[in-house]
């Protein structure tokens, strides 16, 4: 890819605008982003209770590579390149099942649930085993979810591990199950779907189920708007000893705030969707956290139910979307909950913003788009998602090519 090229479309981004048209629309750009912003995060794979016991496993894509997640005897949680180590075989095949050691299908050989090499048929006797087990992937987990980052250098995790661990203690994460999962393709590059994600300036008049019960009108940085924390919901939650936040870094943000009144979840009326509650503080009534990392997540949590969102390119103006909802593991479907009204909300939601962000990508592919403000009142968290996207994309290209010399970003206001 040319780095000289992308450097220099970096350079053009104004203060506060949005980006280049062929940050939007190619596929050199895009290869550059799998490269250089993906393979090097830390992203959001799901949560421990989809690991639920030893030989669980999962398997969690990424552009082109295809990562293993699995619960080892010793109960911890390890990744591995969905890659064999004989011809480069896909192992598993995409989604969760059980397993008692990790076999590629094509010759057979197998795997530990440590990643070593225990079988490989027809091999000579001085073949070395050890030197070719799986590939491994970093794997962090924090108050019951999982997090991979392909880069043989990842950024370090503690600063998130210390701001997210205590706003998801109360929320119970180990002893939920995955309800529902639902995939989205929107044709629209991955960028126009998070920035649509990252604000709500849009969702008073775009949203009306989400605006029942959720706080569309805040202003600022998500959770530093008074209305997203009145001091008596703050005062009672602090009671509970439950944390608020916001707990924000460089790359990753975490807040609790308080749902419209009479709302305790994000849901059509406003009521419990689910039984028994995942966090049973105040029968549930705990307002929303809300958590997320760039590039391409954020989740909530409600007292009765969460949702896992996460948006993985699959070409220059193709996004999947992936949804998951999660709900107590003693939830009974048609019991506890019916899967439609849990997801009611948000399929609408997120059907809407489907829409958004194609048409966003038809207005951004014509030969009339250039870059355009956001809103600092109400696009705060865009800018700090594509500015941390420039950052990030500079210092990818600064350590692998040092005759580019990195121009100050942010300009003077």
């Amino acid at each position: 890819m040319d780095l000289d090229r992308i450097a220099r479309l970096l350079r053009q981004r104004q203060f506060r605008h949005t980006l280049p048209q062929p940050f939007y629309t190619e596929r050199e750009i895009l290869d550059f982003d799998l490269t250089a912003i993906f393979n090097e995060s830390w992203l959001m794979a799901g949560f421990e209770a989809e690991l639920p016991e030893p030989g669980s496993t999962m398997t969690f894509q990424v552009g082109r590579n295809s990562v293993i997640l699995v619960r080892g005897e010793d109960g911890a949680i390890r990744g591995f390149h969905n890659t064999c180590r004989h011809r480069g075989g896909e192992i598993l095949p995409e989604g969760c099942r059980k397993v008692r050691r990790l076999t590629c299908p094509y010759h057979q050989w197998s795997y530990g649930l440590d990643g070593a090499l225990v079988n490989a048929p027809r091999m000579p006797a001085e073949f070395d085993k050890a030197s070719h087990g799986l590939g491994p992937v970093a794997v962090e987990t924090v108050g019951g979810t999982v997090y991979v980052c392909l880069s043989e250098n990842p950024p370090p995790f503690e600063g998130c591990r210390a701001d997210l661990e205590p706003l998801l203690a109360s929320h119970d994460f180990r002893n939920a199950k995955v309800a529902v999962t639902r995939h989205v393709v929107e044709k629209a590059n991955w960028k126009l779907v998070m920035e649509n994600a990252r604000e709500c300036y849009h969702c008073a008049g775009q949203h009306p189920d989400l605006r029942a019960s959720f706080p569309v009108l805040y202003t600022g940085v998500f959770g530093a708007d008074e209305k997203l924390g009145p001091a008596a919901f703050k005062a009672r939650m602090a009671a509970a000893g439950l944390a608020l936040g916001p707990n924000d870094g460089e790359w990753w943000q975490g807040v609790r705030f308080q749902l419209n009144a009479g709302c305790v979840s994000i849901s059509p009326d406003g009521k419990s969707v689910s039984h028994p509650p995942l966090c049973s503080t105040y029968g549930g009534d705990v307002g929303s956290l809300r958590w997320a990392l760039e590039p391409n997540n954020f989740c909530h949590a409600t007292g009765d139910y969460a949702l896992y969102f996460s948006a993985m390119p699959t070409g220059p103006e193709e996004t999947l979307v992936t949804l998951k909802f999660l709900v107590h593991k003693d939830a009974q479907e048609g019991i506890d909950y019916d899967p439609e009204n849990l997801i009611e909300t948000w399929n609408r939601t997120n059907d809407q913003d489907r829409a958004l962000a194609e048409a966003g990508q038809r207005g951004v592919n014509s030969i009339g788009y250039k870059p355009g403000p956001y809103s600092e009142d109400a696009e705060p968290n865009v800018d700090i998602l594509v500015t941390w996207y420039c950052d990030k994309a500079w210092r990818y290209i600064e350590a692998r090519n040092s005759g580019i010399s990195r121009v100050d970003l942010v300009a003077a206001s």
